[in-house]
């Protein structure tokens, strides 16, 4: 696969179809999600952007909970922004590259990505864009697997590459130098526990502010 191209937008309008189904979101997306909006709900935003948004669960989700937020999603893949339009008619839904977002300067207050970052294959031109449509004193939330040790993530992008969808899962102090290179301050780091594969790699909300 090219280094310059993401994954195949096909994999997710498939991946679909799966996505919202009741054991998949239990196991894999509630509990990330969950520590997302509990992160949101300590420093009110009145708009709030997620970027691999999805079927929309969390966008809707953040829309009903955090009082007074406007919340717009954002995703490359037509199959999951459908199924979102269905679910939050009343959302500002998009179609997007994370690496180059159809969106103005300093135009949120928070910008949210949970199980996304992994298949950015610029992942610091898509912190760039973060920090580009983040208003001065924004929230970047960015919650994804991050192993333990350099090696899991160099064999898990290597294995991964080899069926033609490479996954970048940094570390999570590779993860605080992206955010720090990028122009993020105040990182804080959070682990987020779910079972079975979280205990063998554990995924991290990452919290950074854009500053004034």
């Amino acid at each position: 696969m090219n280094e310059s191209r993401g994954p195949d937008r096909w994999l997710f309008d498939v991946w679909s179809r799966f996505y919202d189904l009741p054991p998949v979101q239990r196991l894999t997306y509630r509990p990330v999600q969950d520590a997302v909006v509990r992160a949101l709900g300590t420093k009110p935003a009145a708009r709030i952007l997620d970027v691999g948004c999805g079927t929309g669960l969390l966008a809707t989700r953040i829309s009903s909970e955090i009082a007074g937020a406007r919340v717009f999603g954002c995703d490359f893949s037509r199959g999951m922004l459908r199924q979102a339009a269905a679910r939050g008619p009343g959302l500002g839904w998009m179609q997007g590259d994370a690496q180059r977002l159809p969106l103005r300067d300093a135009s949120f207050d928070a910008v949210v990505s949970t199980e996304a970052f992994h298949w950015f294959p610029d992942q610091r031109a898509a912190l760039g864009e973060f920090r580009r449509v983040l208003a001065p004193g924004g929230r970047l939330l960015v919650a994804l697997v991050n192993p333990p040790f350099e090696v899991m993530s160099r064999a898990v992008r290597v294995a991964s590459g080899l069926v033609g969808e490479p996954i970048r899962w940094p570390t999570r102090e590779r993860m605080r130098s992206l955010l720090q290179e990028a122009g993020f301050r105040r990182v804080t780091q959070h682990r987020i526990w779910r079972v079975p594969a979280g205990l063998v790699f554990p995924p991290f909300l990452s919290v950074a502010s854009r500053g004034k």
